[in-house]
């Protein structure tokens, strides 16, 4: 595994439950609002040690609930699966941050009872899919994943970070229709000094309060996040 950094504790992460949360290195996206740029391209910058972490999470058996794996892009590490049984063997729970491209390997975490909760990124519609991700994305593999989700039993969510440059609002009602009734979290973005493209905007908090009302319209099960 190439762990590139760790939260130790966060409230926030897994819903409900005290975490920390994993970030590994390296994502097959370029998405130039990515606000984790260093782990992306990054890669030969120092990295924590597999055993370390293992250690680590041995130290708060008891203490945390949870272990979250995020990114870049979790599903790109072969040993994705070990490390999963690794954390399982310590009696946590587990929630999978994803760009969705990888369906077979997370139905195969989920078949090996390795995952409790995902976390699905929408990055557009799908029209805007290619711009949006900064490279050209298997739309099928994208759809295969929501599609997968949203029949299974596994708790589960969906988010789109809106970018003002990226996202009007008949993207995000789309986006809504394409994910209901599962739940979608509207993320606003926020720039910083690790974003891969500079320049961008963010909607204003009013804006997005207005954006979310009409989402509501369309589905009950659309929430603000980062207001």
């Amino acid at each position: 595994m190439l762990i590139k950094g760790i939260q130790k504790v966060t409230l926030l992460d897994y819903p409900g439950k005290i975490a920390c949360t994993i970030f590994t290195g390296g994502c097959n996206f370029r998405c130039p609002f990515c606000q984790n740029s260093s782990l992306v391209t990054h890669l030969d910058e120092e990295k924590i040690e597999e055993e370390e972490i293992v250690d680590f999470l041995k130290s708060r058996v008891g203490k945390l609930d949870a272990v979250c794996i995020s990114g870049g892009e979790p599903c790109i590490q072969k040993d994705l699966k070990e490390f999963c049984q690794k954390i399982k063997n310590l009696g946590f729970l587990i929630k999978l941050d994803t760009n969705g491209c990888f369906p077979e390997k997370i139905k195969e975490l989920l078949d090996e009872h390795l995952l409790d909760y995902i976390a699905m990124d929408i990055k557009n519609c799908e029209d805007k899919y290619n711009r949006t991700a900064g490279i050209k994305v298997d739309l099928e593999k994208i759809k295969q994943s929501v599609d997968f989700l949203k029949k299974s039993n596994v708790e589960h969510e969906f988010r789109t970070t809106v970018v003002q440059d990226f996202h009007e609002i008949n993207d995000l009602l789309h986006i809504v229709k394409w994910v209901s009734p599962s739940k979608l979290y509207l993320q606003q973005f926020r720039d910083s000094e690790d974003v891969i493209r500079k320049g961008l905007h963010a909607y204003s908090e009013e804006n997005m309060k207005k954006i979310y009302e009409k989402c509501l319209k369309v589905s009950s099960n659309v929430y603000l996040r980062g207001i």
